[in-house]
């Protein structure tokens, strides 16, 4: 198998370079170099920048509003994006909502939420794990009973990201409680400015609020925000969860936080050497390359398949456990780097005025939040572990 890019494949990572050169505003990308903190208003810029350019569904048809790309040109344009320093476009409406309305949706709801995805009126986040189900989602616990033309909405959900920015929850409920657990879930679209809704904060390790829980109580959807057939939220979620954790894999994200490790390893120096030159520092950097490239290299065989018309299918889940390990160790090394530098942090130091001033190698101020925030990659997305019973039960025929 040829892994090379073609001529054509390379003329278009040169317009993809001259786009971010011209477009890609440079207080933001020193923000995401740095590590700093990203505000809604930074990603929602990046947002409409894309949008602008008809490059933001990357991976929606031409007859919905995307570039129409290939697999390949999606890998260059999101690997391109993460070295030149562009915030990642906030995935649950364009890269996770939108394909599932794409192949299940009704020709209404495509026209009507389609485009409200793209032009940033609405902002969604997901509502599928709870506090008893999380990666054994099918233990979901949130019901919803029909009253007339209104589904009628109780429960909780949990570690929703960035559920205090959005308008709307794409939402699994629970619709037969009678049924198999997987077979009695639909999937809804609930405003979550409806009365019953409540959003509370949940403040992580690193002191951000980027979680919440959402509670819903008597909350009232109208019947044509179901998406797909009631009761077939699972096959839905299973659709929607493949996108997911191909986005979790990060693997052009790895390769631009590789780089900049590398220049700091250069720059820091231990015992009057470089880190670089030091023997188990330069060990373990050189393991995660050869990892990194290997995962590259895999990714890549997958973009030919699905090209080929193959589905993806349980590589998914490989590229996940990977890509987020491999992502864990950049950070991990990065933490250690910056050594001392890395153990306070305060609000100031992770704005870009803060950096400007902290002391440390540059990024120093933001290692330790990003070392902690980042732990929750082998987590969410369905944990590490899951994906290991998925690769087993599907290669391995158990």
């Amino acid at each position: 198998m040829d892994l090379r890019f073609t001529p054509e494949e390379e003329a278009f990572r040169d317009e993809v370079r001259a786009f971010l050169r011209a477009e890609l505003p440079p207080a933001l990308a020193a923000k995401v170099h740095q590590g700093l903190r990203l505000t809604r208003d930074d990603m929602a810029q990046w947002h409409a920048i894309l949008h602008a350019r008809g490059w933001l569904a990357s991976h929606w048809p031409r007859e919905w509003g995307g570039p129409g790309w290939g697999p390949v040109q999606r890998f260059i344009f999101e690997h391109e994006c993460a070295l030149a320093g562009a915030p990642r476009i906030v995935p649950f409406g364009v890269n996770m909502l939108g394909p599932v309305l794409i192949k299940y949706g009704t020709e209404a709801q495509k026209r009507h939420w389609l485009p409200r995805i793209l032009d940033g009126r609405d902002w969604w986040c997901q509502g599928y794990s709870e506090p008893g189900a999380g990666s054994d989602l099918a233990a979901l616990t949130t019901h919803a009973h029909r009253q007339g033309d209104h589904y009628v909405v109780n429960g909780q959900k949990t570690w929703t990201t960035f559920g205090h920015y959005a308008n709307r929850m794409f939402c699994l409920v629970r619709t037969d409680r009678h049924a198999k657990p997987q077979e009695g879930i639909s999937f809804l679209l609930i405003d979550l400015d409806s009365p019953g809704v409540e959003v509370r904060p949940i403040i992580t390790l690193d002191g951000e609020h980027e979680v919440n829980e959402v509670f819903l109580t008597d909350v009232r959807v109208p019947v044509d925000r179901l998406v797909g057939a009631e009761n077939q939220g699972w096959t839905i979620a299973k659709y929607l969860l493949t996108y997911e954790r191909t986005n979790i894999a990060g693997v052009g994200l790895s390769l631009a936080a590789l780089q900049r490790l590398k220049v700091l390893a250069q720059r820091v120096h231990k015992g009057g050497r470089p880190l670089q030159e030091d023997p188990l520092f330069a060990a373990r950097l050189a393991r995660v390359e050869i990892e990194l490239d290997n995962l590259k290299t895999t990714q890549l065989r997958v973009l030919a398949a699905v090209a080929a018309g193959e589905s993806p299918g349980p590589q998914s889940s490989l590229l996940k456990i990977l890509g987020t390990q491999i992502r864990q160790e950049i950070l991990s090394l990065t933490r250690r780097a910056v050594g001392p530098y890395a153990l306070p942090w305060i609000d100031e130091a992770l704005t870009l005025q803060g950096a400007d001033q902290a002391l440390g190698p540059p990024g120093a101020a933001s290692a330790a939040v990003q070392y902690f925030n980042h732990r929750k990659l082998s987590i969410f997305g369905g944990s590490n572990e899951i994906q290991k019973n998925i690769i087993a039960k599907t290669v391995l025929e158990l």
